[in-house]
């Protein structure tokens, strides 16, 4: 299952409150609102994609990625690196083995209304450059509720099953797979191709999920709360045994790396799929148009409460395979696809309480405590109110009744307040003005060039907080960090909290002052000789760590995962990447300039990361790493014999063989940065007719400029 957004983005005549709010946002403040998206949506992703328990309902995590691409479209100046747009799922888990999938496993993009979804299908004719009277045939089929799975056959044979994980990187799950009946473990079709990577969707049927915990009952077992769960959990047992005795199902809606199709279309390869024994969805169909498009989400929808297995919406494909080519991708989501979801579930519910809970960064998060409710089955009880503000605009108060959504099988998030049922007395939230956990001053910081407040108010405790100390050294072993299998968030503060670590470089001597005799975890509980060299040997096994992962573990402000890549990327080595840090930090100097420039890091970025290094307990932190770890450099091992690959690209001028857009996503493919401005660092300008001030710059540094001609010359082959 892949998460997408619900709400509409606001457009042009759009008067509803929300369009109106984002209107009325200034550059600073939707900077800011977007940091704290990135941040809220990454958190949800991992409790969806990693635990297979969320947080909030599907509508609501929806609102949360329409409002972050509404303020990215008046914004695209302000789009973030490590922005929702940007990537898909989360790390996968520790249990199983990790699988680099050969081509990435992609989310989707959201379609809310029939005129999204024709507004998709004429941004495909506006980037393919088609005519107003040129037919597209568009593939639609329901978008199951379930689990997105990778089949890898070679020579006709299952060798390997995983699971999404974080879209580049899953877990092997083939044992649990060789299970599943539906799935062929070897294709006896002359026609079949040396290799073909499968995918689809793991699900359980609802009549199967509920004889399951049926049975789970009747053993005085835990049931699961929905079908998708189940599916879920199921696929995910260490036991295969366990896993064969679930009844999981699969349909079939796509390929990943192959050696060779057997058709130019979807259409066709669905066809192919079918014909080789692999289960297809039997109501997905061929629409010509978006009059078929916009027939075939009403009849599903009518269809959907009698169907066996839980669908959330329909998928949306462009039928021809070498405009699927042309279009490419965004970072997260290919631009030739499109979900449209299905309306969300409500229920009432009462406030008992609200919690205040300090993050890594200081931020103070409220938390709403609801008396439990059931919503389509499933029983929630807490919902993120984000922030001061937040609560200040939808005025929610303890005692309030409040509506809350869910769609699937997620805790909802509060929609808005029952003021009709508010009780007699309820006062407003008073946002604390200090730590709730060391009392220091809690601060809304106000932006030197305009004024304007953080939305965010922060603990300014900094390292003398025990939360602020205790979620950075969470987060700096955390999975998407540095992995330290069996040391999880309660080691973690049970050691800080007696002393055995205070800061990351002290997880690295801990078999050493085990040895020594200075601390003596066998006398802990829980810890005996077993789970000891376990740990450490999972600590030795980090001693050595990539550049990316070493930077998203130091927990700067605004870097996250996608940024932290892109940092190192562009750096390459710690050394460099610390050395440019340090020069940095002259705002009028060069290594300044370089930083700002990189597409995808901006002022607000940039200053986080030279603040972080201005700080000499920072520093010290880094270097107090390094003398305990290797940190390989930056190595991109997706992208092999493009002559662009790492280079900087910028496009100028009018482009006469492609539009601009799809000579920027091209490039990207290749391996290339493509940068909005020119600077020392840009490698190849690409100038059309018309170019100006960018060609000037270029040609003043002695930079090389390239005709589009030139371009496609250079890329011929790989492109």
């Amino acid at each position: 299952m892949s998460r997408k957004n619900k709400s509409p983005q606001p457009d042009v005549g759009d008067v509803s409150p929300q369009a109106r709010e984002i209107a009325e946002l200034g550059a600073e403040e939707a900077r800011r609102e977007l940091a704290r998206l990135a941040g809220e949506i990454a958190a949800h992703d991992r409790h969806y994609y990693q635990d297979d328990a969320p947080k909030i309902s599907d509508a609501a995590y929806d609102d949360l990625r329409a409002r972050n691409a509404a303020i990215e479209k008046r914004f695209p100046e302000l789009v973030r690196p490590d922005s929702p747009s940007r990537h898909v799922g989360a790390a996968p888990l520790g249990h199983f083995a990790k699988v680099a999938h050969a081509t990435p496993m992609l989310s989707l993009a959201n379609a809310f209304s029939d005129a999204d979804v024709e507004s998709f299908i004429e941004r495909v004719r506006r980037f393919l450059g088609l005519d107003d009277a040129a037919p597209i045939d568009i593939v639609g089929e329901p978008k199951i509720d379930g689990l997105s799975i990778s089949l890898r056959y070679e020579n006709a044979r299952l060798v390997t099953a995983a699971t999404r994980g974080d879209g580049t990187e899953g877990e092997n799950v083939s044992a649990n797979v060789r299970t599943i009946s539906e799935i062929p473990q070897r294709i006896t079709a002359p026609d079949f191709p040396e290799i073909f990577e499968v995918r689809g969707e793991i699900y359980m049927g609802k009549r199967d999920f509920a004889a399951l915990n049926a049975r789970l009952e009747g053993e005085g077992g835990k049931p699961f709360a929905n079908p998708r769960n189940a599916a879920a959990g199921s696929l995910r047992q260490k036991d295969p045994a366990i896993t064969a005795s679930r009844p999981l199902r699969m349909f079939s809606y796509g390929w990943g790396d192959v050696s060779a199709l057997p058709a130019d279309t979807q259409w066709g390869v669905l066809e192919r799929l079918r014909a080789w024994g692999f289960p297809v969805n039997p109501l997905a169909q061929l629409c010509h148009g978006a009059t078929d498009v916009v027939a075939l989400h009403r009849s599903i929808e009518a269809q959907r409460a009698t169907l066996d297995y839980d669908i959330d919406g329909l998928v949306y494909k462009v039928d021809r395979l070498d405009w699927q080519d042309r279009l490419g991708a965004v970072s997260r989501a290919p631009r030739w696809a499109v979900a449209r979801k299905f309306p969300a579930e409500k229920a009432t519910t009462i406030v008992r309480d609200i919690e205040i809970q300090v993050g890594r960064t200081g931020a103070l998060t409220p938390v709403a405590k609801l008396e439990p409710v059931t919503v389509g089955g499933v029983v929630v009880q807490n919902a993120t109110l984000h922030n001061e503000d937040e609560i200040a605009r939808k005025d929610v108060r303890v005692g309030d009744t409040v509506v809350v959504q869910r769609a699937g099988d997620v805790i909802p998030q509060v929609v808005e307040i029952v003021l009709a049922e508010r009780p007699p007395g309820a006062k407003p939230f008073a946002f604390p003005t200090t730590c709730p956990v060391c009392a220091s001053h809690a601060v809304r910081e106000v932006h030197a060039q305009t004024g304007r407040e953080d939305a965010v108010r922060r603990c300014t405790g900094g390292l003398v907080c025990p939360a602020q100390a205790v979620e950075r050294l969470k987060h700096f072993v955390s999975r998407n960090a540095f992995d330290i299998e069996g040391l999880g968030e309660k080691q973690i503060a049970a050691f800080w909290h007696d002393g055995l670590i205070q800061r990351p470089g002290d997880i690295f001597r801990l078999a050493a002052r085990q040895q020594s005799g200075d601390i003596r975890l066998d006398e802990r509980d829980g810890w005996g000789d077993v789970s000891i060299a376990n740990l450490f040997a999972a600590i030795e096994a980090r001693r050595t760590i990539a550049l990316g992962r070493f930077i998203y573990a130091l927990g700067i402000r605004h870097v996250g995962e996608t940024t932290a890549r892109l940092l190192a990327r562009s750096y390459a080595t710690v050394e460099d990447f610390s050395a440019a840090m340090e020069r940095a930090r002259d705002r009028d100097g060069e290594a300044y300039a370089d930083l700002k420039a990189i597409d995808g890091i901006g002022p607000v970025v940039a200053e986080a990361l030279v603040a972080f290094f201005e700080e000499d307990h920072n520093r010290d932190v880094v270097a107090d790493l390094l003398a305990e770890l290797t940190v390989e450099p930056f190595v991109d091992d997706t992208i092999t014999g493009s002559p662009v690959a790492g280079r900087m690209v910028v496009f100028t001028g009018t482009l006469e063989r492609m539009t601009r857009a799809e000579a920027k996503a091209q490039a990207e493919r290749l391996g290339a940065r493509v940068s909005g401005s020119v600077s020392k660092k840009t490698d190849y300008v690409v100038a059309g007719p018309g170019a100006g001030s960018k060609l000037k710059k270029a040609e003043a540094l002695g930079l090389t400029v390239l005709s589009e001609e030139a371009w496609l010359e250079l890329i011929e082959g790989v492109a």
